[in-house]
């Protein structure tokens, strides 16, 4: 009895030693809240500065003209070391949890101190891949980068030795293939120059008989407006004005687009019924869906604690327009990238029509009635529309389609935090199926966000780096599916919101996609961590848009300042 409760007495502090051992490492580890420069590293209530290292840095804020003549690098040449330098930091130290090894020298704007990420020496591995102290083996590399100093609030680029580019406050240096298409040259540094390099450009639309899929280009429109100039803006305004006897809408938000507003007012006038189905949950950012409202002959909004996310129109029920895009400037504009449907089929049309008729009824989220999936045929075309949360998209449908994945799968996405759709990415990966993901840099920080787990597990993951969202809610498979709708890969999305969701089986579809995701991709370089708002995010310093929510427009956030 006695080595009973001794036995007993040992396994207690044992749990007890083991549990403050880990809190201790815990503790010990630091987040990683900025990187100022390769040597330079914000943490958690401290700046770090790395010991016995020398680096170039892409800031044009520092002077770095005495590191230029110690190692007789041209200034131009020093920028481009400094632009490999920054992303190298950016790769090993972005988002991380570190531990620091002091040296017990202070100065009174940081402490010095080795950095190990995982045990690994983030000062060795900057000196062992040419980045410090010696620049031999990144020189050759850095000597044949195009790089280009483009000032924000101008729109201007110049060349990285034009002394207009270093003087400006609001620039960035990026590789000039990233330019936007309406920036202008320098005609100072420019002067073979009388216009921007043509930028290349993807086709937005494709037509497949009854079926028409449209694409936005975050990386070509900076600055949203509501003149209806995109090709899905003017489809969107075609609809309406076809409309004979109903238009039905469900949508998470509305912002004034005077194209759509008035094709709804004239479609009221010529006696067509309007139906609108809308959210009201506490966290919705479109005041403006009240103007909308005024049309609506009937309307009803949704529990304010869950979202009713949809975002579709039916036209006189036989007519489908639906996706990931809110019906907004952002997403009209083709300032947020989107993947939007336009249909034409009674049988499709008639099944949401049967989900649209449950909520105005006051039937949503979980109090719908499941309707029977079906998957209809148009042409060579498979179409089967799903509805969160009563179909269990992700879980019935689309891991299935992960888990059968031969050759690739690439995922445009606003974010990815759902556990069972990660892990059959990551086992997909791991069956050497090719695996790319985009995602938005307003949701990469998200503390739920599944992108470090895919990035440890070896997937390669972009995050955009320009004003607009990468709003796409979009899975492409082997050139033979794609799954796009209103649904994020969240728990949310799957189990919780109204969502609606389009499983298309279409060679021609997901190859177009595919091709439009890889044009995208060799545009956005990599970086693990991009603020939202900031002069990393291209344009959004000059876009009039509160990018990360926090309630600061361009000059006001301090990212930008």
């Amino acid at each position: 009895m006695q080595i009973n409760r001794i036995i007993s007495i040992i396994l207690i502090l044992g749990l007890f030693c083991g549990f403050c051992t880990f809190e201790h490492l815990r503790k010990s580890e630091k987040a990683v809240v900025k990187i100022i420069a390769p040597a330079v590293i914000e943490l958690e209530k401290e700046v770090i500065c790395v010991p016995n290292v020398e680096t170039f840095t892409a800031d044009l804020n520092k002077n770095q003209t005495e590191f230029e003549k110690k190692y007789k690098i041209s200034h131009e040449d020093a920028l481009k070391l400094g632009y490999l330098t920054d992303k190298f930091a950016e790769d090993f130290l972005s988002a991380k949890s570190v531990k620091v090894k002091y040296t017990g020298e202070k100065t009174q704007n940081c402490a010095f101190s080795d950095i190990y990420v995982q045990k690994q020496s983030y000062r060795e591995h900057l000196i062992n891949a040419g980045f410090a102290n010696g620049f031999s083996k990144q020189l050759e590399k850095a000597k044949k980068l195009n790089l280009v100093i483009l000032n924000h609030k101008s729109n201007k680029y110049h060349k990285l030795n034009c002394k207009y580019g270093s003087i400006a406050h609001d620039v960035i240096i990026l590789p000039e293939r990233q330019l936007p298409k309406d920036a202008k040259p320098c005609k100072f540094c420019h002067v073979e120059k009388t216009s921007a390099p043509a930028a290349k450009t993807y086709p937005l639309a494709i037509s497949n008989g009854d079926i028409k899929m449209y694409l936005t280009d975050l990386t070509l429109t900076l600055k949203p407006d509501n003149k209806c100039k995109s090709m899905v803006c003017q489809e969107l305004t075609e609809l309406i004005n076809s409309a004979q006897t109903s238009i039905d809408i469900a949508l998470y938000g509305w912002g004034q687009v005077p194209n759509i507003y008035n094709a709804l007012k004239k479609a009221k006038q010529r006696g067509v019924k309007v139906r609108i189905v809308y959210d009201i949950s506490k966290d919705n950012y479109y005041p403006e869906t009240k103007l909308l409202l005024k049309l609506a002959d009937e309307k009803i909004g949704d529990n304010p604690q869950i979202l009713m996310h949809n975002k579709f129109f039916i036209i006189d029920n036989k007519k489908l327009f639906t996706g990931s895009m809110n019906f907004a400037p952002t997403g009209l504009s083709g300032f947020n990238s989107n993947c939007v449907f336009s249909i034409n089929s009674l049988e499709i049309a008639k099944i949401y029509e049967a989900e649209f008729e449950q909520m105005l009824k006051g039937k949503f989220h979980g109090n719908k009635t499941k309707l029977q999936s079906k998957t209809i045929k148009l042409d060579d075309t498979k179409i089967t529309p799903l509805f969160s949360p009563k179909d269990k998209v992700i879980t019935n449908n689309v891991i299935p389609l992960i888990n059968s994945a031969k050759h690739y799968i690439y995922i445009p996405a606003f974010i990815i935090t759902h556990d069972e759709l990660s892990n059959a990415i990551i086992n997909a990966h791991n069956r050497n199926v090719t695996v790319k993901i985009i995602a938005d840099a307003a949701n990469s920080i998200n503390t739920r966000s599944k992108l470090k787990q895919l990035r440890q597990a070896g997937i390669p993951v972009k995050i955009e780096n320009y004003a607009g969202k990468m709003h796409s809610k979009t899975i492409i498979i082997d050139d033979k599916y794609l799954i796009t709708g209103s649904m994020n890969f969240s728990n949310s999305g799957e189990n919780k919101n109204d969502e609606n969701c389009l499983i298309i089986e279409s060679e021609r579809f997901a190859r177009y996609y595919r091709e439009f995701f890889e044009y995208l991709w060799n545009k956005i370089p990599y970086k693990h961590y991009v603020r939202a708002e900031g002069k990393d995010s291209i344009g959004s310093c000059s876009d009039g848009i509160d990018n990360n929510y926090d309630g600061k427009i361009d000059m006001q956030d301090e990212a930008c300042q």
